[in-house]
């Protein structure tokens, strides 16, 4: 793993020094963005807009636009100057309970690995997090931006988790939410037993993505299928279905899928 931060956890007059991790991963597979009619590959260049002149890495610099359209040019020292004591340090201001956190407001994992120097103290704040049962709310910055995180104990080791902002969460009430639609007792029991029927201990290591093995499959295929005659799809015809009340399809929905489980 390659570290992606570091700097130190303060807390109270503590300071430990770490390193950042990127807790996941991403499994993708790599396609290339081409041209239909001749498979040429596309490349992206980065163009001045006034002259079409590709401008290279080292001539690029952020600038926030004025009203005028003219821009005020940030440097690194510029950001590192807005919060100075927070740029290399993760400060945790706060200890709560991590069932206070509602899911939605969780983002992105990361690993605390401590510095050679500092293995005591970073035992010494992940036994206390044990013993209390709590997380530590933090404020931490990282690629020039701040963000809000709680440190927690998984597995032995101290993980930052990045949390949201509460003004970055959209409200439920911007959604168009039903609230006046009446379920049956029978609709709701029959739901409540697929539930009951589906429960099982969460084992994550259970689940895994299917969706690129899927996408590798058809890759495979068309590889062997190139050069072949394409086959030519028959359409089939479909018959209009009766149409029933809402209600009974819900209904039979839900024996059809209790059924499905029990077999």
């Amino acid at each position: 793993m390659k570290a992606i931060w570091k700097g130190g956890i303060s807390f109270g007059l503590i300071n430990i020094p770490v390193r950042l991790f990127s807790g996941s991963v991403t499994h993708r597979i790599d396609l290339d963005m081409i041209r239909k009619k001749d498979h040429c590959a596309i490349e992206f260049v980065r163009v001045c807009k006034k002259d079409g002149k590709e401008v290279p890495w080292e001539d690029i610099a952020k600038g926030y636009k004025k009203e005028n359209g003219d821009y005020i040019v940030l440097d690194q020292s510029d950001f590192a100057k807005a919060m100075p004591e927070k740029t290399q340090t993760i400060d945790v201001f706060e200890f709560v309970m991590e069932e206070e956190i509602p899911a939605q407001y969780l983002e992105k994992p990361y690993i605390v690995e401590p510095a050679k120097e500092a293995k005591k103290t970073y035992v010494l704040l992940r036994e206390a997090l044990k013993k209390s049962g709590k997380v530590g709310l933090a404020k931490f910055v990282l690629r020039n931006t701040e963000h809000l995180g709680i440190l927690k104990i998984e597995d032995n080791a101290i993980l930052l988790i990045q949390i949201r902002f509460n003004q970055d969460l959209r409200n439920p009430s911007e959604a168009k939410i039903p609230d006046d639609v009446k379920i049956s007792k029978k609709e709701l029991d029959m739901a409540i037993n697929i539930i009951d029927q589906l429960t099982d201990k969460f084992e994550p290591e259970k689940y895994k993505d299917t969706y690129k093995d899927e996408l590798l499959k058809i890759i495979r295929k068309k590889t062997k299928e190139k050069g072949k005659p394409a086959k030519k799809e028959t359409e089939t015809e479909t018959k209009p279905k009766a149409k029933k009340e809402a209600a009974d399809d819900l209904l039979e929905q839900l024996k059809a899928s209790l059924e499905a489980i029990k077999n």
